[in-house]
């Protein structure tokens, strides 16, 4: 069992061992108090402490044979070759494109994660938890969100015959959810900040029966959004960018990333892993006032209202780990306005990239590191667009 510094940087191989032999008590464990839990029922926090839990560490096999495209491609990292028998759950996930184009001065390599079935990066991480709600026999879901993480649990619930409730803040974009009734999903908007929709799901879970299925907390979504890590380094010819730039709310993506990365440098495949670059819009950026404050947990904040809904996380579960991730690369959190993430949008689309506000602020916080010097000229750079702009016409409407 890993302790509190050994998290597992691919973090699936408890699916297998659920589905062909029975969960075991160290099926996941918590790394703030080590205690082992049963992956099934599927759990969402640690029962001693009401911490993350995260599953076993597994290294990835650097000669396994990598086939197809897609997040289904690392099925040998990912310790999901052997569920019971079943095929992935998929919605035909492509490699999402690597655009080079100019921007603040440089070349910079934006990945298209639009590109994915429902237009976010979201889906990543769905494609695998649902395979392993499945697994584990779960009939029924509820999540919350803003809009993206929930379309992406719908569409692969949907895919998988997996009831689905997701608790949305009453404000989310009219686009997302339409979207999550396109699939079927049960939407239930709740009144006041995004936190609220948070309470509503886990009481809605504990009255119903189903299983939460948070995005933020359950460890098989971050194994999902490793692949972000995983496909970059093939796009970059088995090699690793200088720094890579992410939104950051619940910092998922940030974190997969990392641990993908993480990976790949145990498995001898690459000797270094990217300067993290977390970029929080300003209206709630507890994870950039800890940065900057030197402190190890999110610092407190009062959310304001802001366009880029995706990532107005007061009090990011896995906040701890975001934080040292980034510190261990030698990377940085900043934050960006929406007057500069509106800016970003508008210029993006001049590039020929339609984008949503939130997946705009990691342009905008990359603005500001190259103005700043904060990046050398020469440095090869990956920046993560994390949703389509489709999500967020009604926005920019009137966008000039």
């Amino acid at each position: 069992m890993a302790g509190a510094t050994g998290v597992s940087a691919t973090g699936v191989s408890a699916i297998g061992a659920s589905a062909a032999g029975g969960a075991s008590a160290a099926d996941l464990h918590c790394p703030a108090c080590r205690t082992g839990v049963s992956a099934v029922p599927v759990p969402w926090r640690c029962p001693a402490c009401a911490g993350v839990l995260e599953l076993p560490a597994t290294p990835i096999d650097p000669d396994a044979a990598l086939r197809g495209s897609g997040v289904w491609r690392y099925t040998p990292w990912l310790g999901t070759a052997d569920t019971a028998g079943s095929e992935p759950v998929t919605l035909g996930e492509p490699e999402t494109p690597l655009v080079q184009v100019p921007w603040g001065g440089i070349e910079v390599a934006f990945k298209i994660e639009a590109a994915l079935p429902t237009g976010s990066f979201k889906d990543r991480g769905a494609a695998v938890l649902v395979a392993w709600l499945r697994h584990s026999g779960v009939p029924a879901v509820v999540e919350d969100s803003s809009g993206n993480a929930g379309a992406a649990l719908a569409a692969y619930c949907a895919r998988a015959g997996i009831s689905c409730t997701v608790y949305v803040p009453a404000a989310a974009s009219p686009a997302k959810l339409a979207q999550l009734r396109a699939y079927g999903a049960r939407v239930e908007a709740v009144a006041g900040p995004r936190e609220a929709a948070t309470e509503a799901a886990v009481a809605g879970a504990a009255a119903s029966g189903a299983v939460y299925a948070s995005h933020l907390r359950n460890p098989a979504f971050l194994a999902g959004t490793a692949t972000f890590a995983y496909e970059t380094w093939e796009q970059h010819g088995r090699r690793v960018p200088d720094v890579a730039v992410f939104p950051v709310g619940g910092g998922t993506l940030l974190l997969g990333a990392y641990r993908g990365w993480a990976a790949l440098r145990e498995a001898g495949l690459v000797d270094r892993v990217p300067r993290l670059v977390g970029v929080q819009v300003a209206a709630c950026a507890p994870l950039a006032a800890a940065f900057d404050a030197g402190l190890d947990a999110p610092a407190p904040v009062n959310p304001r209202p802001s366009a880029a809904e995706g990532i107005l996380t007061p009090r990011p579960p896995r906040g701890s780990q975001v934080l040292a991730s980034v510190r261990a690369t030698g990377g940085c959190m900043v934050t960006v306005d929406d007057g500069a993430m509106w800016a970003a949008v508008r210029d993006l689309g001049l590039l020929g990239l339609y984008v949503e506000p939130t997946a705009a602020v990691a342009a905008a916080g990359l603005r500001v590191l190259l103005e700043g010097g904060r990046i050398a000229a020469g440095d090869e750079v990956v920046c993560a667009l994390t949703g389509s702009g489709l999500k967020a016409t009604h926005l920019a409407a009137d966008l000039r």
